[in-house]
C-alpha cells in the first residue's frame, strides 16, 4: 500500500500580512511554514527545503507554504482553513493545495545539501558525504521530512552561536542539561551534546520531528543522553540551556513555561523571529530574564538573555 502524500497549502503574500497568514495556517494545523520570494522561478516543488544560507530574505511579494501531515484529508483540510479563518476573524486568502511525495523531497534536499561550518571546530555534515575535517566535531545529519537542517538562517545563528564556542575547546558545554524546545530534526540538541552536554532533552508537537531527531541521535552515538518527546517531557526539568528556535507567536505564549525551565544564572536562546519582533519579546521576558544584545540576519533575529 502507498503512503499517503505530504499536503502543502501554497499563497501568495505581502511582508505586512505575512505575520497574520502564519498564524491562520499554523492554526489551521500546518506542521511547518516555509517563506519564499515570489518572483523566484525555481520550481514551487522546491519550496519545502530550507534556503541555503544567505538566501533568506524578507522579500516584498512572499510566497507562504504550510506542509500538513500526511494523514491530512483534502476536504478535512479545507474545512480546518475555514474554520481558522472565522476564528482569528479574517477572510480566507486564495490558496492552492498539492501533494507533495516524500521520495521527491529526499532526493532535493540530498542534491543541494552541503556540508556547513559553523565556528572554528564544528561542521554539520549529510549522512552520505564524508566530513571535511575528521578531527572537527561532525553532526550527522539525516532530516526526513521534519525541518531543521541548519541551512535556515534562524537555525544557523542557533548553530553559529554554538560553533563559536569552540574557539577554545571542543567540549565547550561540558555538563550542561540543555532542552531544544520545537526540535524539528534535533539539530540543536545533538550539536549540544556532541559540544559536551550531559544531557539533552528534545521536545516537538510533531511526531515526524520526533522520529526524525531519534534516528538523527542514534546516527550520531548521543540517543543515551537524549530524551525525546512532546512538551509536557520537559514540564518539570531545569537546565542550563533553553534553545526555542520556533515562531513569535509560541514564543509569546510560552514565555513563563520557558522561564521555569531555566536555573538562575542559565541562558536562553530564541530564535525564528523577525527583527522587528525582537521589543516586544524582550518586553514579554524581561520580568525574568536579561537580554544581552541581540543580532539579525537577513531580516531574522537571535536573542540571547541570562535567568535572574
Amino acid at each position: 500500500m502507498t503512503a499517503p502524500e505530504w499536503l502543502e497549502v501554497t499563497l501568495d503574500t505581502t511582508r505586512q500580512e505575512v505575520e497574520s497568514l502564519e498564524d491562520w495556517l499554523l492554526e489551521a494545523g500546518a506542521l511547518s511554514i516555509t517563506l519564499q520570494d515570489s518572483h523566484d522561478d525555481e520550481d514551487l516543488a522546491h519550496a519545502v527545503l530550507e534556503p541555503v544560507p544567505g538566501e533568506v530574505r524578507l522579500w516584498e511579494d512572499i510566497t507562504l507554504v504550510g506542509l500538513f501531515a500526511r494523514e491530512t484529508e483534502l476536504e478535512q483540510l479545507q474545512d480546518a482553513l475555514y474554520l481558522a479563518a472565522a476564528m482569528m476573524g479574517i477572510s480566507v486568502p486564495l490558496f492552492s493545495v498539492s501533494r507533495l511525495q516524500e521520495r521527491q523531497w529526499e532526493r532535493t534536499w540530498m542534491d543541494t545539501f552541503k556540508p556547513m561550518q559553523f565556528g572554528e571546530h564544528f561542521w554539520i555534515c549529510p549522512t552520505e558525504q564524508p566530513p571535511p575535517d575528521d578531527k572537527a566535531i561532525n553532526l550527522r545529519l539525516d532530516p526526513g521530512m521534519a525541518f531543521g537542517t541548519g541551512t535556515h538562517a534562524t537555525t544557523a545563528q542557533c548553530l553559529a552561536w554554538m560553533g563559536a564556542q569552540t574557539a577554545h575547546t571542543l567540549r565547550p558545554m561540558q555538563g550542561c542539561r540543555v532542552i531544544d524546545y520545537g526540535c524539528g530534526s534535533g539539530v540543536l540538541a545533538i550539536a549540544a551534546l556532541l559540544l559536551g552536554a550531559e544531557r539533552a532533552w528534545a521536545v516537538d508537537i510533531d511526531p515526524q520531528a520526533l522520529t526524525a531527531t531519534r534516528d538523527n541521535a542514534l546516527q550520531n552515538g548521543v540517543l543515551d543522553r537524549l530524551e525525546i518527546g512532546m512538551p509536557d517531557l520537559v514540564n518539570d526539568i531545569s537546565v542550563e540551556l533553553v534553545l526555542a528556535n520556533i515562531l513569535f507567536k509560541p514564543l509569546m505564549e510560552l514565555a513563563d513555561t520557558l522561564a521555569a525551565t531555566v536555573v538562575p544564572g542559565g541562558r536562553l536562546i530564541v530564535s525564528g523571529i523577525l527583527s522587528e519582533q525582537m521589543a516586544p519579546l524582550s518586553k514579554r521576558y524581561g520580568e525574568n530574564f536579561d537580554f544581552e544584545p541581540g543580532q539579525a540576519r537577513d531580516g531574522w533575529a537571535l536573542m540571547t538573555a541570562i535567568r535572574r
